[in-house]
């Protein structure tokens, strides 16, 4: 193994550890904490997904996914519904309730990043952002543009 790649690993559990300080703190009452947060900001940002696809794209097992569904569902944050397009399966739908968690915890989540990210200049940031997305293979999940689109969407 090469420097480089111990280098990389290492810098990549720092700043993990760092992250998770920083948004933690912001999520322990949040079911599932920054898991559910997560799926919830993706059930919101778009076209209701399965819990097949949402497993799937945020990289957790499908029968634990299961068990984060319920727990969203408990607390009111989302639904299961039928696909009107194919009613054997459930689209996972985010309530009012959701919908105004994930806006109200939006501007605290993005924060904490800033902080976890604080070596780094205003720029330096969004480059880092960006280029982490795409090596992820993902869009953006918190971008302040996703926070707003909720913002609007909660103001119609």
């Amino acid at each position: 193994m090469s420097n480089t790649t111990a280098d990389f690993g290492a810098a990549l559990g720092l700043l993990l550890r760092s992250y998770a300080e920083v948004v933690g703190p912001k999520l322990k009452d949040f079911p599932q904490g920054e898991r559910g947060y997560q799926t919830l900001c993706e059930v919101v940002q778009g076209t209701p997904p399965s819990q097949a696809v949402l497993a799937a794209k945020l990289g957790i097992d499908r029968t634990m996914m299961t068990y984060l569904i319920d727990d969203l569902v408990e607390a009111g944050l989302v639904e299961r519904q039928p696909n009107p397009a194919d009613r054997r399966q459930r689209q996972i739908v985010a309530t009012d309730r959701g919908r105004d968690a994930v806006a109200a915890l939006c501007g605290q989540v993005a924060e904490a990043e800033q902080t976890a990210l604080g070596t780094l200049d205003e720029q330096e940031r969004a480059l880092f952002r960006r280029l982490l997305d795409k090596a992820a293979g993902i869009g953006p999940m918190h971008t302040a543009e996703a926070c707003a689109i909720v913002t609007d969407a909660l103001q119609k």
